[in-house]
């Protein structure tokens, strides 16, 4: 009864029901970002999430290549998949920064904002006049990373990087796919979207370090060097034995048994880390002696070699006829891990996920109904939110110029006619342009 009341209460104090009855996390923080892609634009968008105000800044024109990048060159309503999602929560402006007016223009949105997020090669926003130097001049206390594939010195200080070069670079490739086959990367963009995230933490630190001191500070960010940071035992192994880490397919090499397996109608993974999951997984094979054998009694007699490719080839079989349902029934009933090899369809109909809210649906006045994977972390006093998806270039030029810097109109009119700023028109198949929207120098996508 004790546990009930707990998952209870754990559902009643998390209920995204509530979540637009209370405060944002970081609703005082106010963060300019200048990227392009995914490395740098995830980092806001993380953020933006927890209630930060993000600008993002780009060229006037066709703006942040990621708004062209998506699979099979199929459109959403005129923008990229994966554009919509990084780009959500956020007022995008279009400035050219490269001209002594935007410059200013940028620079007087640096003031009054606490962080300046970019991922361009290292050194051109330095070379443009607005890099770290510059812009802890206008504001002392801002704190500025720079992402990047190398970093922002040393010998592959001028490579482009992007998440295969990462994923390569740091060795991740390597020991991911099967013994016999070419190294994989992974089926995401890992280096961008993990490395936007151990960014935002760097950002959080610095913001800490800032309540404290008054000081802002200069943060850079390898992608390489971080996937480096978590391939768990992968370096040290190298240290101790002076030899490689090699690719062992879906198989776990440091528990055992941990693999995917194939069933009648599906693929699924089973793992057993403690003795109690593995005896109950003997149990539910109906093979309880497995428990008690030398060669598996223990989790290091299982991990030696030729016992561990005994004991998965022993569970292959037994897996090969059974229906995904009757292993996932077992597995509750034996309290052992598995769970079928999901695909994006299954996430739409999931209960567990429906049931806490991570599909999200968003209704957004420019592009609809449109279903997102919810937020992560969820918090019970100041929780997560999508308040709305990626807009078109420069949607948000008048509003935040007269909100967030008190500009007149008749400047705003200037700055349009001398193209310090400007809008690229992204109209959704079958709507009028909002009105107010100036396509004379875009292009509608369809």
């Amino acid at each position: 009864m004790a546990r009930e009341e707990y998952f209870q209460w754990a559902e009643s104090v998390l209920d995204p029901g509530k979540t637009f009855e209370k405060p944002e996390a970081l609703a005082d923080i106010k963060i300019v970002e200048l990227c392009t892609l995914i490395l740098g634009p995830s980092l806001p968008s993380y953020l933006s999430e927890l209630g930060a105000t993000v600008f993002k800044v780009e060229l006037p024109g066709a703006g942040d290549t990621m708004r062209s990048l998506t699979p099979f060159a199929r459109f959403f309503r005129g923008c990229a998949l994966g554009w919509l999602k990084e780009a959500r929560n956020k007022y995008h402006l279009a400035i050219d920064v490269r001209v002594p007016e935007g410059k200013e223009v940028f620079k007087d949105l640096v003031k009054r904002s606490d962080v300046v997020v970019e991922n361009l090669r290292a050194g051109t926003m330095d070379r443009w006049g607005i890099g770290y130097r510059q812009l802890r001049e206008v504001n002392p206390g801002i704190i500025y990373i720079a992402l990047n594939g190398f970093g922002q010195w040393g010998p592959y200080l001028e490579r482009p990087s992007y998440d295969a070069i990462a994923q390569s670079e740091s060795g991740m490739a390597w020991i991911t796919g099967f013994p016999d086959k070419l190294p994989l990367k992974s089926g995401i963009w890992l280096a961008d979207y993990f490395g936007g995230l151990m960014g935002a933490a760097g950002v959080l630190g610095a913001l800490a370090y800032r309540d404290k001191t008054g000081k802002g500070q200069f943060i850079e960010y390898s992608q390489a060097e971080n996937l480096i940071r978590v391939m768990d035992w992968t370096w040290l192994y190298q240290h101790y034995t002076g030899k490689q880490r090699e690719r062992y397919g879906n198989r776990d090499v440091a528990i055992c048994p941990s693999d995917v397996f194939k069933c009648k109608d599906e693929m699924v993974g089973i793992a057993a880390a403690t003795e109690a999951q593995y005896a109950g997984l003997c149990k539910a094979m109906g093979k309880p002696e497995l428990a008690t054998d030398p060669r598996f009694s223990t989790h290091l007699s299982r991990l030696q070699e030729d016992n561990a490719l005994a004991l998965l080839d022993i569970i292959r079989q037994w897996a090969a006829g059974k229906t995904c349902a009757e292993i996932d029934q077992l597995a509750c009933q034996h309290g052992f891990g598995a769970h079928k090899v999901c695909n994006g369809k299954d996430h739409f109909s999931d209960e567990h996920l429906i049931k806490r809210n991570f599909t999200y649906t968003v209704h957004d006045p420019i592009y609809g109904e449109v279903m997102e994977e919810g937020i992560v972390p969820k918090m019970s006093e100041t929780p997560g939110r999508i308040k709305w998806v990626g807009k078109p270039v420069g949607f948000d030029n008048e509003y935040v110029l007269k909100r967030f810097l008190g500009m007149k109109t008749d400047r705003i009119k200037g700055l349009k006619e001398r193209n310090i700023i400007g809008k690229w028109v992204d109209t959704p198949p079958g709507r009028r342009p909002p009105e107010g929207w100036d396509g004379k120098r875009g292009v509608i996508l369809t």
